[in-house]
Parts: structure tokens; sequence; C-alpha cells
């Protein structure tokens, strides 16, 4: 029987329950976090966000971690995982709980293990960046995969809303700017002044459209977009939002058309992580507007592609 984590929410894909304090990681190769955190809504309503890691984990229990179509990898005979619950956020204090985010994170980074958090909004993408960024001797580039630039200066006077984590990033000495790669933007929710403002930072911009006309072979277009976030860093992390796929892959998430399918995120996510990435996030699943759940499911996916493709960089190397 799969060990809770609380009430009856299951660790992560039959992880083990482990806890910063305690210490009691150390078997442990990947560990999870979720940050139940939404903040600020900038178009519509409530969108349920803060749901996103329980229900992620409710179904991670369906799954094993073998991939039939990747030479029939069992990323589970190769890694354990520790789940460390959630951060305490505190719902209506956002400067409160960005601190907690990355109080948390930085001890995350610390035990040298893979981490994987779920959202929650985007607006927790800064401070888990800015954790790392204290860590990590030298730089920090990003592979940012979403619809939208999320570059705004403020909403509302909100610096930390789901629409403004990478203009902090791109506030921080730590983070390279030119080792920013934002990719799959596509929309008109985006405005003028975010993708001029991603050129003037340096930044780079890979649309959906790039994507697309590289065809079903996306391992070059990988490897491009890798050495541009790795040239000058110690670190690269990888950000996603599940918008950057097509509404019809992501009936849980914002409401964005024209975007990835889920096949091509989930190349582009093990591609990535055979290269080398020190962690990542998956952010803005939506469980209430989601009937069946299809967009936390997904997460699982990518997870596990994610973890095949550091299996295959670990193999590598050894």
């Amino acid at each position: 029987m799969t060990e809770n984590l609380y009430g009856n929410t299951p660790c992560y894909l039959g992880g083990k329950k482990v806890s910063l304090k305690e210490k009691n990681y150390s078997d442990r190769d990947v560990l999870v976090y979720g940050v139940p955190w939404e903040g600020a809504v900038t178009w519509g309503d409530y969108t349920g966000c803060e749901l996103g890691p329980k229900v992620i984990r409710l179904n991670s229990a369906r799954y094993s971690g073998y991939l039939p179509e990747l030479n029939h990898m069992d990323v589970l005979q190769h890694y354990t995982i520790g789940d460390l619950g959630d951060i305490d956020v505190v719902p209506a204090d956002t400067l409160e709980t960005m601190s907690r985010i990355e109080d948390f994170s930085s001890e995350v980074w610390k035990t040298g293990k893979f981490p994987v958090a779920f959202g929650g909004d985007h607006g927790i993408t800064y401070p888990i960046v800015k954790a790392l960024s204290e860590v990590v001797d030298g730089k920090v580039g990003i592979i940012h995969l979403d619809a939208h630039y999320d570059n705004h200066p403020d909403y509302d006077g909100d610096k930390f809303a789901r629409s403004t984590p990478f203009h902090r990033i791109y506030e921080s000495e730590s983070v390279r700017n030119e080792s920013i790669v934002h990719m799959g933007i596509h929309g008109p929710r985006n405005k003028p002044e975010t993708g001029k403002y991603a050129d003037e930072v340096g930044a780079t911009t890979v649309s959906v459209r790039e994507i697309r006309k590289a065809g079903t072979d996306l391992t070059e277009l990988a490897r491009k977009v890798y050495d541009i976030a790795s040239e000058g860093t110690e670190a690269v992390y990888l950000s996603i939002c599940s918008d950057v796929l097509d509404f019809a892959f992501n009936p849980g998430g914002p409401v964005d058309g024209n975007g990835l399918t889920s096949y091509e995120l989930l190349e582009l996510v093990h591609e990535f992580a055979k290269l080398g990435i020190r962690g990542m996030d998956y952010v803005e699943v939506y469980p209430q507007q989601d009937t069946n759940d299809n967009s936390s499911h997904f997460v699982t996916y990518a997870v596990l592609y994610a973890l095949a493709g550091n299996i295959l960089k670990d193999q590598a190397e050894n």
C-alpha cells in the first residue's frame, strides 16, 4: 500500500515520505515538493491551481515508472523518490509566502538531490531560482517552456504575481539573462512590451512555430536551446507552465490555443534532461476546471520523461 503524505493523499509515485528537518532522505535520488500557492488572479477568476500538488499526487498513484516507448526504461528501477510534502504557504500574504518558498527551496538544493516542484501558480519559480542561484557557484540559466513570457513588471502593484516571475529573474545578478530561453511562446495573450523586454535584456525567444517547423525529431533544436541556456552558467533550470501545451492537451490549465502537442513537450523535456538540468518545476495546473484530471495526470508523464533523461545522462557519464 502506498504511504499517505497527509489525509488521503499518497506520496508522489509511491515514494517515501521524507523531511528536511529529519534529514531522512539520504537514500532518495529525487525530492518532490508541492507549492500550493494561488496568488493574484490576472485574468478571470480563481483558478484552483493551489490544488495542483494534491491532485497531481493523487493521480500519480495510477502509474509505474515503466516507459516502453523509451527503450523499455523503468525509471523507478533506477531512481528512488522522496516526497517532502508541501511548503506551508500563507494565503493572502505574498511576501511571507515568497520568503518561505525561497527558504525551503534553499534547503532542498543543498541536499544535492534532483528536485521537482509542483505549483501553484508561476510566481513560485522566482524564489526557487533565487534559492538555486545562492547555492550554485556561478550563474544560472533557465529553459522556460510557456505560452507567455511572464515578465510583466507587476500586476496591479504585485511584483510576485504569476505574470511577473521572469521580470524578477531578469533583475537577479546570479542569473545570466543571455542564458534564459523562453520556449513555446505563442498567442495574443502576450503583450508587445513583453516580447520587447525579453529581447532588450538578452533573453532568447523560441516560438511555437519554430518548434513545429523543426518536425518530429526535436533533438537538434533541443541541443541549440540547451547550448544557449548552459553557456556561461553552472546550472540549467527547467520551468514548465501547463499552457505551453495547446488547450486540446491541457484542459485543466490556462486557455491558450496553438500550443505544443503532448509529444512535443515530452520530447523536449527528455532531451533537455539528457543534456543536464539541475531541477524543474511544473506549474499552472487547474484541477477544478478539469473533470477527468487530464492535466494533472500529464504532469507525471513529464516528470518521468525528465527522470528518464537524467538516467541516460548518468549512464553516459559513468
